[in-house]
């Protein structure tokens, strides 16, 4: 056979789990949700990039460099104006197998969900519209919550919740999910370094599982740190590739211009002024 289902999607062996072939996005709707090409007008311009299965990548850049842009577009929530995305070779749509995670701003917190909810939700495309879940079901839950070591915040409310348990309780989502790519917008923002450890810890657990993971940040130490590659964007391309390859001065003024502090990935944390 020369592809495989994976829950009801279509995976294509030989095609990498991510792929961006010349992707520009448009900031504002015209007709059809599309936009004259004007390079002034696009939030991300002629994207290119593949990412191989199991594969950890930061999202680095300036503010509005288009960061969040790039994991809605992955995710499905957007459409290119120009350009492919493809994921395991077919577009977004439909995949069950894409789990975005959001920036907590973008959320909700007083909705009236407990922890369990809020995970059970990861479950809504394994089970279907109008069917309750199966014992089967309710026990991965309790699984994923364990494995972000929530399992006593089951019963919360969800704005009960201090900013790293809300984080945990989204990846947990992600894990009911059964994802195998997960998009993490700024998830350590406003996290204090326990909470981010527990973050990485986690995300750590899931490496032997072949996850691929891209998550949107600012910190650049801990993007050399913790990422198998780095995306340096602002609103085009500057440099994707390993850390040492990608957080180069040159690189660094290209996507910020100016003067900035910025940790390289040395043997030992360097000041660069740009």
């Amino acid at each position: 056979m020369s592809e495989r289902t994976i829950r009801g999607v279509s995976h294509q062996p030989a095609c990498p789990c991510l792929q961006l072939v010349d992707v520009s996005v448009a900031y504002a709707g015209g007709p059809h949700g599309r936009t004259a090409r004007n390079g002034r007008d696009l939030a991300l311009q002629h994207i290119t990039f593949q990412v191989e299965s199991g594969h950890r990548v930061a999202v680095v850049g300036p503010n509005g460099a288009g960061k969040s842009t790039l994991l809605h577009l992955i995710a499905g929530t957007i459409q290119p104006t120009s350009g492919q995305v493809q994921i395991f070779g077919s577009g977004p749509g439909k995949h069950i197998c894409i789990a975005y995670v959001p920036q907590r701003s973008q959320i909700d917190w007083s909705f009236p969900v407990t922890a369990t909810d809020v995970v059970m939700m990861g479950r809504a495309g394994q089970i279907g519209l109008l069917r309750r879940p199966s014992r089967q079901d309710k026990q991965i839950v309790e699984e994923s919550l364990a494995r972000v070591n929530a399992l006593s915040l089951a019963h919360k409310q969800i704005g009960e919740l201090s900013g790293g348990q809300q984080q945990r309780i989204f990846i947990a989502r992600a894990l009911a999910q059964e994802a195998e790519l997960l998009l993490l917008d700024e998830p350590l923002a406003g996290l204090d370094i326990p909470s981010q450890e527990a973050i990485f810890a986690i995300l750590d657990s899931l490496r032997p599982s072949g996850v691929t993971i891209l998550m949107a940040t600012h910190d650049l130490a801990l993007a050399a740190e913790h990422f198998d590659q780095i995306m340096l964007l602002n609103q085009a391309m500057v440099a994707f590739g390993e850390p040492t390859a990608v957080l180069t001065p040159e690189n660094l003024v290209h996507a910020y211009g100016g003067r900035m502090p910025a940790i390289m990935p040395t043997a030992a944390p360097l000041l660069v002024t740009l």
